[in-house]
């Protein structure tokens, strides 16, 4: 039996969720459990499923429309004059490959976007689209399954730190909003 990270090994990483699982790795455990079909990848497509059904010893199966349609490699690219700062597209970006501030211009970094499709919908004035990565003659090569999984735990773990550090914070202030309520002594000048 394959495990779920033999399984992993063979998808793209792109992390699109378009398989109806939050990433490639809960997806192919899904697979390796059983829950989940060999074809539920649109950008690995026909050769994922079939490298999946060589892996599995199971008959390949097309596509599943459900989860969309196998295209190109695409990436996104941002119209930076109609850009409005907002910054809704950087936290859905599961390889932090979109750059930018609050109020000001995003970008996206070519080398290293999945065309995973997750920028699009948070973006409030329709600035993102969707390009083959083919038609633009400058475009750098995809990123590697290696690459975008690296990037992926990158981004998870930034994640992960930024929580944690709120947390603490949190913690902290309660801890001295607690003391202070404690000691009225601390709380300063109130209603003498």
């Amino acid at each position: 039996m394959a495990t779920a990270a033999a399984i992993d090994a063979l998808l793209p990483q792109t992390q699109c969720t378009r398989c109806g699982y939050p990433a490639c790795h809960p997806y192919a455990q899904a697979v390796a459990d059983g829950a989940a079909g060999l074809n539920q990848c649109p950008p690995g497509g026909a050769a994922t499923i079939a490298a999946l059904a060589a892996l599995l010893r199971r008959p390949a199966l097309p596509l599943n429309p459900a989860n969309g349609t196998e295209g190109p490699a695409l990436m996104a690219l941002i119209d930076e004059d109609a850009c409005i700062g907002c910054a809704k597209c950087l936290p859905p970006c599961p390889v932090d490959a979109i750059v930018g501030a609050q109020k000001q211009m995003h970008t996206v970094v070519l080398s290293l976007c999945t065309g995973c499709e997750l920028c699009v919908a948070p973006c409030p004035v329709d600035c993102i689209s969707m390009v083959p990565r083919a038609s633009l003659a400058d475009a750098p090569p995809a990123p590697t399954a290696h690459e975008n999984r690296q990037r992926f735990a990158a981004h998870n773990a930034r994640i992960t730190g930024q929580a944690r550090q709120r947390a603490v914070l949190l913690s902290a202030r309660k801890q001295a909003a607690g003391a202070t309520a404690a000691d009225p002594d601390q709380g300063g000048e109130c209603a003498r």
